[in-house]
């Protein structure tokens, strides 16, 4: 998911401005830095560098996910007087360079241990070596489409679902996820109901659940949709990703 800055009055960039920036020389990143917050003074600036492209430069501006602090990309002109949103594709490797700087902004800085993993529905498949900790609505059909064609097919890892109805979008939610948590079973009930469409089982919610503590957590995590996943080396990927980008996740450093 890519933040945009919907506060700001954005100008295309056009290419025939990328090659008029040679009487831009005495512009620095300070003086752009300068520049952008007398007309913008509402944004918090991080940074402000060179860009890959010559004549621009990239600002990184800090955000608010929740109680998350987070970092968008704005590219700029020496003199501001045009901000280019977007990704920035390197054609070479046809790699978006913007995407990349984003995911090393926004790593997420946390212990998985510290997590309260005895709030969690437990899987375990295979030896269980890897870990990996999802927040899940069981009313949401990405969340039910990544347990599906991703979740499904890992093996040796062992999976923490936190549930995490957004009741905002699904009403029922909430109810639904109480039901699972008190269910005999969790485990099963939820792999039955989310991977395999089944109904919830007749039965009552009225054991105690950590509903409303998974819903801090998410909120200091950062999580403001489902589903979202995290990895002990402080990944964290938002969406019904596949399989094969679980997995590049796992390997990563």
């Amino acid at each position: 998911m890519k933040l945009r800055l919907p506060q700001l009055a954005i100008i295309p960039l056009c290419l025939s401005l990328l090659a008029c920036t040679a009487s831009a020389a005495d512009e620095t990143p300070d003086s752009v830095r300068a520049t952008f917050k007398s007309k913008f003074p509402q944004h918090d600036i991080t940074s402000v560098q060179s860009a890959p492209v010559a004549g621009l430069y990239e600002i990184v501006v800090k955000m608010k996910r929740g109680a998350r602090e987070e970092y968008t990309i704005v590219y700029a002109d020496a003199k501001v007087e045009h901000l280019l949103t977007g990704d920035l594709i390197d054609t070479k490797t046809r790699q978006s360079l913007t995407e990349g700087r984003l995911e090393e902004l926004n790593q997420v800085k946390f212990d998985f241990n510290a997590l309260p993993l005895d709030k969690a529905i437990k899987e375990v498949r295979g030896k269980g070596d890897r870990k990996l900790a999802v927040f899940s609505d069981p009313d949401c059909p990405f969340c039910k489409r990544l347990e599906q064609d991703a979740l499904s097919k890992l093996d040796n890892v062992t999976i923490y679902t936190f549930l995490y109805p957004l009741a905002q979008l699904h009403p029922d939610a909430p109810r639904k996820a109480a039901q699972i948590w008190c269910s005999k079973d969790r485990a099963a009930t939820w792999t039955a109901v989310m991977r395999n469409g089944a109904k919830l089982p007749a039965g009552n919610a009225n054991c105690s659940t950590p509903l409303a503590e998974l819903a801090a957590l998410g909120e200091k995590l950062g999580v403001a949709g489902t589903p979202a996943l995290f990895l002990p080396n402080g990944r964290m990927i938002s969406g019904a990703v596949p399989v094969e980008t679980i997995e590049a996740a796992f390997k990563a450093k």
